[in-house]
């Protein structure tokens, strides 16, 4: 009995031990993500390093004012209004966030445009955009651990 005991003892403490890497893991790091999407975009759109260095601190401003908006946009959707007149303050407030969205989006599209030719500034939106669809689809995998230097991944256009 007592061999038992003290084996399943050893048993939780291993499957406890083994849970909490796995949450280490799958740990979200802000500042990872933004290398791994300032390196893939480097990469994929082909940016010498002046580009680079010229190109994402703009970006990255660019970001924080978009998500200041984005905030506001998850509060307005976190508690559905009681009435009319408020689902209608509210549709019209996330309109008009959306269209504001879209002003810093194109104003930072024409600092970019200074910056580089269109061809490249297309090939960087084209490669944010294949970053964040292959981000979304290793989230749904949790086991993936080393989303980057998986063999099978193919970031072909």
């Amino acid at each position: 009995m007592k061999k038992f005991v003290t084996i399943l003892t050893i048993l939780m403490f291993a499957l406890t031990i083994g849970a909490q890497d796995n949450r280490l893991q799958q740990h979200f790091s802000p500042e990872r993500f933004e290398a791994d999407l300032q390196q893939f975009i480097t990469k994929e759109a082909k940016l010498s390093q002046e580009e680079a260095d010229k190109f994402f601190p703009l970006y990255k401003e660019m970001q924080e004012k978009q998500r200041a908006l984005f905030e506001r946009q998850r509060e307005l959707a976190k508690v559905k209004p009681n009435d009319e007149k408020g689902c209608l303050k509210v549709l019209k407030e996330s309109d008009d966030i959306d269209l504001e969205l879209k002003r810093i989006q194109k104003r930072y599209h024409l600092h970019f445009l200074d910056l580089m030719p269109a061809s490249k500034v297309y090939d960087i939106l084209q490669a944010e955009m294949r970053f964040h669809r292959h981000m979304m689809r290793s989230w749904s995998r949790p086991t993936n651990t080393n989303f980057w230097q998986h063999p099978r991944r193919n970031f072909q256009k």
